[in-house]
């Protein structure tokens, strides 16, 4: 079919509106869904991030929680929103990679509906013992759990949270046999270890680093790739006794799918600069968090990172018979 000459010539009219509105964004307040419940990790980042983001753009940006089904019911909603910029939401491990792997029929691909803007940061797990446990150090505790096997009882947040995909990895690294036992939540497991009701739990560091100081629990290692500035003292697990061993709750901002070019280029712009800012990256310090390196700040570099995750939690998936399909 050929286009006449009046048609082809109405083109660049037609497509100049679009063009003026993305040129223009934002004009108004922004919709920043956290699809987690308040007070946790997520919606905590989400505060952080969100007021800066305001000042940047020159709009309100605000907070909406979209908690349920480990972060699917949010996502769900944000994948189905128009892909305008004004609606973005905080990803992190469980409606990005966990429950895609192991959820059956979430209704959203996060490969094919959304745009990555760029990863944030990462808050590392850490493994963390009750304060009567005899081990001192990560070294200490392998020993200790080889010797009982299947008796060392170990929490998480739940079936299926990244916690627990991060100790099947930790069993299959190490040949443990460490005993899950899952929770609703990290705050609801905390009691539980401090009480001395389970011997050890992996959970974020913004949980346990508390409990740490103030004597109620030890951690014995971070699983990261360096230590925190803020317990220079405790290990990472590779110095400690287990090389490779990383696993944390990754945080990064997406858009539904396909918005355009100029609309995409305006939020990478924007995050990068947040991201820079001394008082933001103290901030998501103080809670145990690590700004993401540059290059997973970007667009390609959010999409290849979380096309490593996939992988990884797939596996650690079919590990603890979880994965779907």
């Amino acid at each position: 079919m050929t286009l006449s000459r009046r048609a082809a010539l109405a083109l660049p009219l037609l497509a100049a509106p679009r063009l003026a509105r993305a040129a223009g964004f934002p004009d108004r307040a922004i919709r920043f869904i956290c699809p987690y419940a308040p007070g946790g990790n997520a919606d905590v980042t989400s505060r952080i991030l969100s007021a800066p983001l305001a000042a940047e753009l020159g709009q309100p940006v605000v907070v909406e929680n979209r908690a349920g089904a480990g972060g699917s019911v949010g996502a769900l909603a944000a994948a189905r929103l128009r892909p305008d910029g004004y609606s973005v939401m905080l990803g992190s491990n469980g409606p990005l990679s966990v429950n895609p792997t192991i959820q059956p029929n979430i209704g959203y691909d996060p490969q094919k509906d959304f745009a990555f803007i760029g990863l944030a940061c990462r808050t590392p797990q850490t493994l963390v013992v009750k304060k009567g446990l005899a081990p001192r150090t990560l070294a200490e505790f392998l020993d200790y759990a080889r010797a009982r096997p299947g008796q060392v009882t170990v929490g998480s947040s739940g079936v299926g949270s990244t916690a627990h995909l991060a100790l099947e990895t930790f069993n299959a690294m190490t040949g443990l046999q460490l005993q899950h036992v899952p929770y609703g939540s990290g705050g609801a497991m905390a009691p539980d270890l401090v009480a001395g009701n389970i011997d050890a739990a992996i959970t974020e560091i913004s949980t346990s680093l508390p409990l740490h100081r103030d004597a109620q629990v030890r951690i014995l290692a971070l699983a990261a790739a360096r230590r925190s500035a803020l317990a220079p003292e405790i290990p990472t697990a590779e110095e400690a006794g287990v090389p490779g061993y990383r696993e944390a709750a990754f945080l990064g901002l997406v858009l539904p799918a396909n918005p355009p070019a100029e609309v995409m280029a305006r939020w990478h712009e924007a995050l990068a600069k947040v991201l820079a800012l001394p008082e933001t990256r103290r901030r998501l310090q103080e809670v145990g968090s690590e700004v993401a390196e540059p290059a997973e700040q970007t667009p390609a570099g959010f999409a290849a990172f979380l096309e490593g995750e996939l992988a990884r939690t797939r596996t650690a998936a079919t590990r603890a018979g979880l994965r779907q399909g």
